[in-house]
Parts: structure tokens; sequence; C-alpha cells
């Protein structure tokens, strides 16, 4: 509903609406399908899922390209064909003047010890942390850290890629393509992330902390260029920084449960998710929002003109988010932040990281052998067997002391 609004597919709906849609939807769809996750029990891998799955990843890349494309053409066309039918209908040429709409700104632990005495003793990297242990670490510190200067770079971006393409004098026909290009590259991001670094982390064993430095690093590039307003520079902009905010929440969620376990994922899974807001809150509102008032303001001043209250503040030209640089050396201090995680976990990522779950995976698998060898109604014959011996053994004892 979101993408069709935005691409003008569909009439925008009202705000109430929208946020009302936004909060209901996606929780009635947990609890619809929640009957469906289930642990499946699986003792050997085929490499017929991995075909499959790269089968259906091509599908969705050219269909992601080709929807693109369709959609840049007929634009392009619907344009062509109103243009060439008010030429043939009339001889009198109607000058119109499209108006830009107004731009609004944007416990305890276990074994009866406490959780407290433990909190600073965590176990080794990759073991199952407690909550209290996870949050003093110093890996999720520097991982928060890294994620609100990342994330909140990046979705500052996102958040005012229209109010951007509008200050920089691009049309709305070019905006709606940044959006396109963002989204697209959005899901790019999302898929490539997981195949990528598990093949470099599996042959060159390198500690995926780096590939959250290298995103860091390379979504730099992109708000450098919208800080110069270099020409056609939004393009580029919208693709790097659509693939670095689909690379960041997987990437954040795979660390999370690699190097704090699984035990408590639930819960350290939305601290991983709280960088989001407080990122997004200092580097949009306090910075760019701010910033971005502020040079309005000016520019209202130089006209002479004098703003209503609550009216919106538009700004136009190259100033208006020139200090973008500032979110560029923010993300750069992550990027730095973020090779202190790389350094501390580049010993357990030399290793086997996947020991503990080939551990968990022999259990099963001796449990569910174990299970298959009884029958509805007693055991199998072999462990039948067993049980009338030692009864036996019992039965000739008790007649011996009688």
């Amino acid at each position: 509903m979101i993408w069709l609004a935005v691409t003008e597919k569909i009439k925008k709906p009202q705000k109430p609406s929208l946020a009302f849609f936004v909060s209901w939807r996606p929780t009635a769809l947990s609890f619809a399908f929640i009957r469906t996750i289930r642990i499946i029990k699986s003792n050997n891998r085929s490499g017929k899922d991995v075909k499959v799955f790269f089968k259906f990843l091509y599908i969705s890349l050219v269909l992601a390209g080709f929807f693109v494309v369709v959609a840049e053409e007929y634009k392009v066309w619907k344009k062509i064909s109103s243009l060439a039918y008010q030429a043939s209908s009339s001889p009198v040429k109607i000058v119109t003047k499209i108006q830009n709409p107004p731009i609004e700104n944007k416990v305890e632990g276990e074994d009866g010890v406490s959780c407290w005495k433990t909190a600073f003793k965590p176990p080794e990297i990759g073991e199952d942390l407690t909550i209290l242990q996870a949050l003093f670490s110093v890996e999720m510190i520097t991982l928060l850290s890294a994620t609100i200067c990342g994330l909140g770079g990046t979705m500052t971006m996102m958040d005012n890629l229209g109010q951007i393409g509008t200050s920089l004098g691009y049309s709305l026909n070019r905006i709606s393509t940044f959006v396109s290009l963002a989204s697209i590259w959005n899901y790019c991001g999302q898929i490539t992330i997981g195949i990528g670094s598990g093949m470099f982390i599996t042959k060159y064993k390198l500690p995926r902390p780096l590939f959250l430095t290298l995103i860091l690093l390379l979504s730099c590039v992109g708000h450098v260029l919208v800080a110069f307003n270099v020409p056609n520079g939004l393009y580029v902009a919208s693709v790097l920084i659509g693939f670095c905010f689909g690379v960041f929440w997987p990437l954040i969620f795979t660390l999370i449960s690699e190097l704090f376990g699984m035990k408590y994922y639930s819960t350290l899974y939305n601290f991983g998710g709280v960088a989001s807001p407080i990122g997004l809150y200092l580097l949009n509102v306090r910075v760019a929002g701010h910033l971005y008032d502020k040079e309005a303001k000016k520019q209202m001043a130089a006209l002479g003109l004098k703003g209503k209250a609550g009216q919106a503040l538009n700004c136009i030209g190259g100033d208006c988010f020139k200090l973008f640089v500032t979110i560029t050396g923010v993300i750069f201090i992550g990027a730095l932040v973020s090779l202190v995680l790389v350094v501390r976990t580049r010993k357990f990522y030399k290793g086997d990281i996947y020991k503990r779950f080939r551990r968990t995976m022999t259990t099963t698998t001796t449990e569910s052998v174990e299970n298959e060898l009884c029958e509805p109604n007693g055991c199998g014959p072999i462990l039948a067997l067993e049980k009338n011996g030692a009864e036996k053994e019992i039965k000739s004892k008790e007649v011996d002391q009688v």
C-alpha cells in the first residue's frame, strides 16, 4: 500500500488511516501465522535446497529490475501520449505551471546466584550470555554505538529522500525514480549480505563485523554526494544508501545471535532495534532537520518574507543539505568504533562458530533415534529384551533373599 501510494498508483491515504493501518496490520499477520512456526528436526542437509533458493533469488532480481523499467517506460509513454493528444485536438498551446506540494518538516541468575554478580563476568564469545552480561559487554556497546551512527545516517537519507530531491531541483518523476531505486537496492542488500558474508566467513575466516565496517564506509560515499550536490549524484546516492540500509538489519541481528547466543535472543533482538529510533532522532531531528530549518529561514529573510507560526519551511538549493558532511563524519566515527568489534571477535571467527549448533543437532538426533525404537504400546525389541532381563535379575535376587 505504501509502495503504491509513493509511486502514485493509488490515491495517497490520509495520515490517520495510514498510521492505523501500519500499526495493526503487522501484529495481525504475526498472530495469523504463529501456528506455522515450528522446529523442524533434520539429520542431514541436501544441496537441492540451495539450488532452489538461488532460482527464486534470480527470479526475484529479474522481476525487480523489470518492474522498475516498465514503470519508468510507462510514465514516459503516458506523458508522450497526453502531449500528442493535446497537440492534435487543439491548436492553442496551453501553458501550465506545476506547483510542488508544500513540504513538511520532517533476575536472578541460575543456581541461586544473583544475576548482578555475573553481569560483568561473561563467558566466551559465542556462548549463551545472560541479558545483563550481553548489555554490559564491550561487544554489545560497540555494536550498538556503530549501529546508532550507521542506521541513523542511512535512515535520515531515506526519510528525507523526497525533500532532498526537491531542494536540489529534481522533478517529481525523478524523485519517484529515486524512491524506486532505494527500495530495489534495499532488497538487494538484504539478500546479498547473507550469502556474501557467509561465503567469506566459511572460506577466508573473516570476522562478520568487518562487513559492518565496510558498509558504514560505503554509506559515507552516498552522503558526500548529497552534501556537495554532485550533478546526478542523487541517483548513485539512492542506490548506495538503499543497499546499505538493506544490509544493516540482517547483519546486526546475525551478529547478536552469533556473539551472544540464542538463549535470550528474543530480548537482545529488541535491544538491537533500539538503535534505530535513537540514531534517527539524533541525526534526523536534531541535526538534519534543525539545519534545514535554519537555512530555510535564512532564505526567507533574504527575500524579506516572514514565516507564520506552524507554516512549513521550504529550502531550495544545495546549501539546504550541505551539512550532510556532519552526518558523514558521525558515520565514519561509527566505522572506527566497529573496528574494535572486529579485533575482539577475530579469534572467535577463526574457529568453528557453528560448534554449539552441531552439539544441539547431535543431541536432537540421539533423542529422535531413541524415540523411533519405542512403539506406541511399548519399546522396541532391543529395549524390551533389556527390560525383561533387568526384571528377571530383580526377581531372582528377591527369591534368594527369601
